[in-house]
């Protein structure tokens, strides 16, 4: 997917006073991309140009961002999260609201990586790609960045952990989301 170039960004003031009207497209667009599995306590963010955008204008609103350094560093950043070309780049939020367990469980759970799967029609499964970076010695982060090699859309998201497996069926929105995504150049 091509990544979000600066020249389609708007300065902040600019932003603010047409976010009335942008923001209800860009939940409209992460709410076709979100996908919880295990009862919420894994959420996938899938990403695209449009949720990638939101997210750099609203840290550039919210921070006041007005260096152009420091636009480009959160253009880059954002632009992380993108797949390229037959992948789907995707945020994961593991929600443990309970401390103690939560902390439990990011070590119980390193093995996370390779027992995440996107599942296509034919029942293949595709395995994701994880930064690195969010996995330290001993525990995972409780959000990761994924990247899944998908050769067509997938119509379930799912995790197979000692303890949890868990499997959620795509809506037919969240299939033609992921579709148009796959589809983007």
């Amino acid at each position: 997917m091509k990544p979000v170039e600066r020249s389609e960004l708007l300065d902040y003031v600019t932003y603010d006073e047409q976010r009335p009207t942008l923001r209800p497209l860009a939940i409209a667009a992460k709410a076709a991309r979100r996908v919880e599995v295990g009862g919420g306590t894994f959420t996938f963010l899938f990403e695209n140009r449009d949720t990638v955008r939101y997210q750099v204008q609203e840290m550039m609103r919210t921070e006041r961002i007005v260096r152009e350094a420091d636009i480009q560093h959160e253009l880059h950043t954002y632009n992380e999260l993108l797949g390229g070309p037959g992948e789907l780049g995707c945020t994961l939020l593991i929600g443990i609201d309970d401390e103690a367990e939560r902390a439990r469980k990011l070590v119980e759970w390193l093995a996370l990586p390779e027992r995440v799967y996107l599942e296509l029609a034919d029942g293949t499964r595709v395995r994701p790609r994880f930064d690195p970076r969010q996995v330290g010695e001993g525990r995972l982060s409780s959000v990761q960045y994924l990247k899944f090699a998908a050769p067509r859309q997938p119509v379930a998201v799912g995790v197979e952990l000692d303890g949890m497996q868990a499997r959620t069926e795509l809506s037919e929105e969240q299939r033609a989301a992921l579709a148009e995504d796959l589809a983007a150049p």
